[in-house]
């Protein structure tokens, strides 16, 4: 792999500058599937000398006063000073490390694992796909959309048993349940299959008529109500 592997935007920093655990460590992932990989731990100690003296300098502090935050103080300004020279060249060594588990595609320029590296060509699998998974998924594409097509034939022919005639009410005029279609609602069983006929003169009420619109004879809703 090329000596210009800069990792500039797929890598945390998960160092730490100050404290007994102090030291670096760089993760570093896939741009393709996101798998990760950490650059072993290397330990600052300037930073980890000025934890281990913080808690001697708190303790001296009881005991002598002032002198203990003064060579606290000395410590980690020491600690801070040495830290980003020591971050610099810890972080090249990781890079380095990370060479060894990253490829760098030369089509879209991003960093993938090995998983995601096609040796053959020279990229990565997104830009190259392999031929063999490609096929296979060629052919369940073909499967499922084949599938789909019959299913839809089928649904044309199951089409001559669907009542598209008959008006459905899909909210219940007495309640306001949704009926979903169904002959009588769900909540408070008023009768929605069709509608109803006026018991004067047989004309088609309207869906929650009180009173036919044809000759003002009240209607079964209107009684129901009363």
């Amino acid at each position: 792999m090329s000596d210009d592997l800069h990792f500039s935007s797929n890598y945390r920093d998960l160092s730490q500058q100050y404290g007994t655990g102090s030291g670096f460590q760089f993760e570093f992932y896939c741009q393709s599937c996101s798998d990760t990989w950490r650059s072993p731990f290397a330990p600052y100690r300037s930073g980890q000398a000025s934890g281990w003296v913080r808690e001697i300098g708190n303790f001296a502090s009881n005991l002598l006063g002032g002198l203990g935050n003064g060579l606290d103080n000395a410590v980690e300004g020491l600690a801070k000073a040495g830290w980003g020279g020591s971050r610099d060249e810890a972080f090249k060594e990781a890079i380095a490390a990370a060479q060894a588990h990253f490829h760098r595609c030369a089509r879209c320029h991003n960093y993938v694992c090995d998983r995601c590296w096609s040796t053959d060509s020279g990229l990565c699998q997104t830009c190259a796909p392999d031929l063999s998974t490609q096929v296979q998924a060629a052919r369940h594409q073909g499967k499922l959309e084949a599938a789909m097509e019959n299913a839809r034939e089928y649904g044309k022919g199951q089409a001559g048993q669907v009542d598209v005639a008959t008006a459905k009410q899909l909210v219940c005029p007495q309640c306001g349940c949704e009926a979903r279609g169904g002959k009588f609602c769900p909540d408070c069983g008023f009768r929605l299959a069709a509608p109803d006929e006026c018991s004067g003169c047989h004309a088609k009420l309207p869906a929650g008529s009180r009173f036919c619109p044809e000759c003002g004879e009240r209607t079964g809703a209107s009684l129901a109500k009363a």
